[in-house]
């Protein structure tokens, strides 16, 4: 399970350090893509251990199968794909597609999210973590009631 926050930057060549908490638990080889959502204020990179990569693709494989919108996501994605590994002093190289995808030219945020990584500009996950009213939200509360939390 990936939890917590760091925050780094991206260096000249277009690296970024990826956190050895994080890295103990990705394995030698992971996988980097572009968030599924598609919205403006929640572009980010999604960073995947191999298994829980292996789930994801088996989960769009069958949803593409059923429409042409969802292909049309489907190759956008997998066209996308970086495998990756890192190198000795725990850096990652991101290819400059998904650095421009997710605007991702300094200073990042590196965020656990269960079952993967986000890495996301600072400003916008700055912005984007910003509004508190979202915790005060009755709707919140109700549907964590309704779970069992």
């Amino acid at each position: 399970m990936f939890f917590g926050e760091y925050r780094h930057s991206v260096d000249d060549k277009g690296r970024i350090i990826m956190p050895a908490k994080f890295r103990e638990q990705l394995g030698n080889v992971f996988y980097i893509t572009i968030d599924l959502w598609g919205k403006e204020e929640e572009k980010c990179l999604y960073v995947y251990a191999e298994e829980d990569f292996k789930v994801l693709c088996d989960k769009l494989r069958q949803m593409a199968a059923s429409d042409s919108e969802t292909r049309k996501l489907y190759r956008k994605f997998y066209s996308r794909v970086q495998d990756t590994s890192v190198d000795k002093q725990g850096r990652v190289m991101l290819t400059a597609e998904l650095r421009e995808h997710a605007s991702l030219d300094k200073d990042i945020v590196l965020a656990g999210q269960d079952d993967h990584i986000e890495i996301w500009n600072r400003e916008k996950w700055e912005a984007y973590n910003e509004d508190d009213e979202f915790f005060e939200s009755n709707k919140l509360a109700e549907g964590l009631k309704a779970s069992g939390i």
